[in-house]
């Protein structure tokens, strides 16, 4: 054979292996764009209230979003995703529940489905005084830097790129338990349901708390699925699923077909989905961020609650008790809230979760969260090196013996924050009693946190 034939074989092959590695993307991706795409416009204008054309703008206008066809449609509540036609996917609203995707499951079984909603106890928040209600108290503002203060927040709401990919929404801090200063983008206000995304793992940590209070669970339980007995995943404790250091094999990568894309938006049962890979270490010994684990965890408290208390519980013992009265956790098509990524708030709801743990667990003198909950949610995971990661909250704590190698050096170790894809943050910092909510929908040009952080802190009274 000649040299030129031999050429010719080898380009027809390459090209070969190209179209069928396209294809083979195309199989993958497709399906997730268009759920991606369902799901959004419906929990955007179903739930949150949005305009279905702002959505399609902005939600889904970038990437290969743009690939994708949606449509609400406001007659059976519900949202359509499609690429090109194909791969055509659909996402539906419940009253109380929020959107889910028919994935794995008939329509007509999943709108069947019987689940206990939670009804927020009726009451008259504009008269109650924050944070148990929404009136602002009177504040004495002239011991803040409220200059400086409201140029963080310009620099926050500021586009400085051509096109707007900063998108910040809500922006409050909160110090001393007073809101200091609110501010939020033309479209939005207090009433506003802002979107979580991993912040909701955050919250997953509260739900366990609960559970681990009433001794239904404790950190040290082994053997939390039955399909684990039999193996070595039966020594992955509930402090290994907490800290993200089950062992399990996962790939939390949100940039084509992954685990974490599949179990999101193909998946009907996403606890049981993570559950099911098997181990790649030993429990314990390596920190692997992974909203795969978290829905274990929302599983497993599914399992405990019992589904006739389920959600129902974790609204009534927990998010009500504190006024979080906006949230909405997302469930699954199986029924179980997605503890990793689907929640909705209004951003004064977020800041009052923030001051929960702030306040060490307690609301207005009570105790919500079992006593050292919240010492253990921010004590290093044993794998995470530069002490970044606690029980399914970050941490800057730093590295071991070299404190100043953490996220944000210029702000006090002592922080810890709930964090969400697209700049979603609440910041706790104890030392400084603050409590900062940024939410946005930020695909580029994002802020130095940093700086905007220790700029907060320098304008508050010594």
């Amino acid at each position: 054979m000649s040299v030129r034939k031999i050429i010719r074989w080898f380009i027809l092959l390459l090209l070969a292996g190209v179209l069928g590695y396209g294809l083979q993307f195309v199989w993958q991706a497709f399906p997730i764009i268009s759920a991606y795409g369902a799901k959004a416009l419906c929990s955007c204008t179903m739930l949150a209230g949005r305009n279905e054309a702002d959505v399609i703008a902005n939600e889904l206008g970038s990437g290969l979003l743009k690939l994708g066809s949606y449509r609400a449609d406001f007659t059976d509540s519900s949202a359509y995703g499609s690429v090109f036609g194909f791969a055509k996917r659909k996402a539906i609203y419940r009253k109380g529940l929020g959107c889910t995707l028919v994935n794995e499951i008939a329509e007509e079984e999943l709108r069947a489905q019987q689940l206990n909603v939670a009804i927020p106890p009726a009451a008259m928040r504009d008269t109650l005084p924050w944070p148990a209600g929404d009136k602002l108290p009177d504040v004495e503002l002239t011991k803040y830097n409220m200059k400086k203060l409201n140029q963080v927040a310009d620099s926050l709401f500021a586009e400085p790129g051509e096109e707007k990919t900063r998108r910040t929404r809500a922006l409050i801090i909160v110090h001393d338990s007073n809101i200091i200063l609110e501010r939020y983008a033309e479209g939005f206000n207090r009433n506003s349901r802002l979107m979580g995304w991993s912040m909701t793992k955050s919250l997953t940590n509260g739900i366990v708390g609960l559970l681990v209070r009433e001794g239904s669970l404790s950190l040290s339980t082994k053997a939390l699925l039955d399909e684990w007995e039999n193996d070595d995943r039966a020594h992955i404790t509930l402090n290994n699923l907490m800290q993200a250091s089950s062992g399990l094999y996962w790939e939390e990568n949100y940039s084509g077909p992954s685990t974490t894309t599949n179990m999101l938006f193909k998946k009907k049962d996403a606890g049981l989905y993570a559950a099911r890979f098997p181990l790649k270490h030993p429990p314990g010994e390596v920190f692997s961020y992974s909203s795969g684990t978290t829905n274990i965890l929302s599983f497993i408290a599914r399992k405990i609650i019992q589904d006739e208390n389920y959600p129902a519980y974790a609204y009534r013992e927990l998010f009500h008790r504190i006024g979080m009265y906006s949230l909405v956790i997302e469930p699954d098509p199986g029924g179980t809230l997605v503890g990793s990524s689907f929640s909705w708030a209004t951003a004064r709801d977020w800041a009052r979760f923030g001051l929960l743990y702030l306040n060490d667990g307690y609301w207005l003198g009570e105790r919500i969260l079992p006593e050292g909950w919240v010492e253990y949610s921010v004590t290093p995971a044993k794998g995470a090196k530069r002490g970044e990661y606690g029980a399914q909250f970050w941490l800057n704590a730093g590295e071991p013996g070299n404190p100043n190698n953490r996220e944000f050096p210029d702000v006090p170790a002592d922080m810890f924050y709930m964090s969400g894809y697209e700049d979603q943050f609440v910041f706790i910092i104890p030392s400084k009693n603050l409590v900062v909510v940024r939410l946005g929908l930020t695909t580029g040009n994002s802020p130095d946190y940093n700086k905007v952080l220790s700029d907060i802190i320098a304008a508050l009274p010594d």
